[in-house]
């Protein structure tokens, strides 16, 4: 008979130190996966370094057999999330567990367990922690490692969510788009022509020299534009920043594209080199000694160009005022001449909401293919 399982709260460095090392065991073996970096797993959950946390608060959890670790999940509840939305939720993310039915229950019925004595009404994720950060369950394209900022998890995870009494509350698409085969049509590329010839619309890469700056243009974009989402989340000043800061050391300028129309900026497109490619060579997921040489070789230096092959679209927001410029479009087209002339033919545009019809008709006509399918779950508490 198995023995029992033990939850444990994390509280200690060796707890969180045995948090953070529990992937390198379930994904052992595993080509697809993509190892975090180490450094990067602590700040994201540091709560006195990450903004996040000035309105949102977690319990981690570790789940264990007799002395064995085998799972980690951890609680979010979130103010804003509660207050712009008016409800009531537990988010859980960073979930990982052994094939075990009895260890998934086990972590799931915590977090459960404490959003409810805390009043909440349903939970839903994974969240790692936020829609505004990785989320969603792998639930088909398991043959592909994933690009930077999407999760990846081993395909059972399906089954011990489901078998919890998980229900589906929204998929996530991601879409392959190679600029090599796509073409517009010549009512577009003329449409696009005449906006741009006329000076209405005009296109400009971030500057880099102005990098708050312009973060804080992008910021009021991107909350105008996201507005009425599904699962939207207005950023913090502070918290959008604090991402900025990290994306900074691996964004390609020429990929962060501003819109504006008359001279004022109307909308946005962020583009990231893959870089989960390069960080996939640093296996055991330490910068030191010898990681933080293999990250700047691939990233920055001489291997970039054999290493890193492809870009993730992460997000595009138009602000409501200027949708009836068509601008959206003439985005698309902007990258698929940038994107292969920087050295990414393929890139990848994620995550689209299931039902956000304009955007996932737009990808199919870019002859964009359907390679991965995210879930986010919920469940009534």
């Amino acid at each position: 008979m198995a023995a029992s399982i033990e939850i444990k709260r994390v509280e200690t460095k060796k707890d969180w130190d045995a948090f953070i090392e529990l992937p390198w065991k379930i994904y052992k073996g595993d080509p697809h996966w993509v190892p975090p970096l180490r450094i990067a797993v602590r700040d994201a959950l540091d709560v006195n370094k990450n903004p996040f946390f000035k309105h949102a608060y977690m319990i981690p959890l570790l789940a264990y057999r007799g002395s064995e670790l085998v799972g980690r999940v951890i609680g979010v509840i979130d103010d804003n999330n509660n207050k712009y939305h008016q409800e009531a939720a537990v988010f859980f993310g960073f979930f990982e567990s052994i094939d075990d039915r009895q260890v998934a229950d086990a972590l799931l019925g915590e977090v459960a367990k404490w959003g409810k004595g805390r009043g909440m009404t349903v939970m839903r994720g994974p969240m790692n922690p936020s829609t505004n950060h990785e989320c969603g369950l792998l639930v088909e394209g398991f043959d592909d490692s994933p690009s930077i900022m999407m999760t990846y998890n081993p395909q059972y995870y399906v089954k011990l969510l489901e078998s919890w009494g998980l229900k589906k509350a929204k998929d996530l698409f991601a879409y392959d788009i190679d600029g090599r085969k796509v073409k517009f049509s010549d009512k577009l590329l003329a449409q696009a022509e005449k906006l741009k010839q006329g000076g209405m619309v005009t296109f400009r890469p971030v500057k880099m020299s102005e990098f708050d700056k312009e973060v804080d243009r992008i910021l009021e974009i991107y909350n105008d534009a996201w507005e009425k989402n599904w699962g939207f989340v207005p950023m913090e000043p502070e918290e959008f920043r604090h991402m900025a800061k990290d994306m900074k050391a691996v964004v390609d300028p020429s990929l962060l594209l501003i819109a504006e129309v008359k001279g004022q900026p109307a909308a946005f497109a962020l583009c990231l080199p893959d870089v989960n490619q390069a960080i996939k060579k640093v296996s055991d997921g330490r910068l030191f000694p010898t990681g933080l040489l293999k990250l700047l070789w691939n990233t920055k230096g001489p291997g970039r160009k054999k290493t890193i092959n492809r870009c993730r679209v992460l997000t595009l927001g138009i602000k409501r005022a200027y949708r009836e410029f068509g601008v959206g479009p003439l985005l698309y087209a902007e990258y698929l001449k940038r994107g292969p002339a920087n050295g990414y033919p393929v890139g990848e545009a994620s995550w689209i909401l299931e039902d956000n019809v304009p955007m996932n008709r737009a990808l199919s006509h870019m002859c964009g293919e359907r390679t991965k399918v995210y879930r986010i779950y919920e469940q009534a508490l």
